[in-house]
């Protein structure tokens, strides 16, 4: 039984990082849609979503118990609602860059997202940093400095994806709620601004909007594409250990870095490929000192010495 719960850990934690990855292709589908518009039509979409999925799985209840719970609890109140704007953020951010054929910039932003989480664990929560953490982060930190002096030009994508996305895993610590609660309330708290915004892009042009277009059903179904890989990930999570969770991640932003290049043509160059791979070789340091295999060689090592 746990040999089988643990494959269906690894299929569904493997999708969502599958579909993550590939999500830069939907994105380009609607490219024509300003990044500003196709993030209010990816908030209220998930937002239906969500509800049609609450209905259906007769969790209306407990949601709304878990709403009045945390409208009574001022710090959780604070954290979701906080979180709700971040990935907001990091939504807009990624649409952009993938739009303004900037793959490439924000694969690497999702590569250096573990290292960044190190270290608002450590300024945040107080966790300390190990000596192997910290050569992981000195690693990238060099990547990144190679870019910038290479480039001219701070890589503030990638750092802008890496630190929200970080901050939400944060505060997603401090709400301690589930996936699908989570992001139905996510989505109705920045729904609102959403809608306002919808409503005045129809106001200034002046027009209605046309109804049956494949553009329109593209962004209709965004709702979905937000939904299902998040949903497939807390599901698969919960059932494999979290050193397998980190090696998973890793399988979105390589996706990403073979579409930008491969598929949509973008550039790069040595300068590219010396900062990624001091990013790379940071996070296998980071990966592999996360086993138990490595800390009882370690242990064994310094016995000897």
């Amino acid at each position: 039984m746990e040999n089988k719960e643990f494959k269906a850990g690894v299929l569904y934690t493997a999708a969502a990082y599958i579909l993550w990855g590939f999500l830069p292709i939907y994105w380009k589908l609607v490219q024509n849609v300003p990044a500003g518009e196709i993030l209010a039509h990816r908030i209220v979409w998930s937002f239906v979503f969500m509800v049609l999925l609450l209905s259906f799985s007769k969790k209306w209840r407990p949601f709304i118990r878990e709403c009045k719970q945390i409208l009574r609890d001022r710090q959780r109140l604070v954290g979701i609602t906080l979180a709700s704007i971040v990935i907001s953020i990091n939504w807009l951010v990624f649409i952009w860059a993938v739009n303004s054929d900037h793959v490439v910039q924000a694969s690497l932003g999702y590569y250096i997202n573990p290292l960044i989480s190190i270290i608002l664990g450590m300024v945040v929560l107080k966790e300390k940093l190990t000596k192997w953490q910290l050569v992981s982060f000195l690693l990238a930190a060099a990547g990144v400095v190679n870019l910038t002096i290479s480039f001219g030009v701070f890589p503030w994508i990638s750092i802008m994806l890496a630190l929200s996305f970080g901050l939400y895993g944060l505060l997603k610590k401090t709400v301690a709620i589930s996936a699908m609660f989570g992001l139905a309330i996510e989505t109705l708290i920045v729904m609102p601004i959403a809608l306002i915004y919808l409503v005045s892009r129809q106001t200034v042009a002046g027009t209605a909007p046309e109804v049956f277009t494949s553009t329109t059903g593209l962004l209709v179904l965004s709702g979905v594409a937000t939904a299902v890989p998040l949903l497939l990930f807390a599901s698969g999570a919960q059932r494999i250990p979290l050193s397998m969770v980190g090696f998973l991640q890793y399988f979105a932003p390589t996706l990403m870095l073979f579409i930008g290049v491969f598929l949509y043509g973008e550039t790069f160059t040595h300068a590219h490929l010396v900062s990624f791979t001091c990013i790379w070789a940071a996070l296998a340091i980071y990966t592999v000192s996360r086993t138990k295999w490595f800390h009882h060689l370690e242990s064994r090592f310094s016995r000897s010495y």
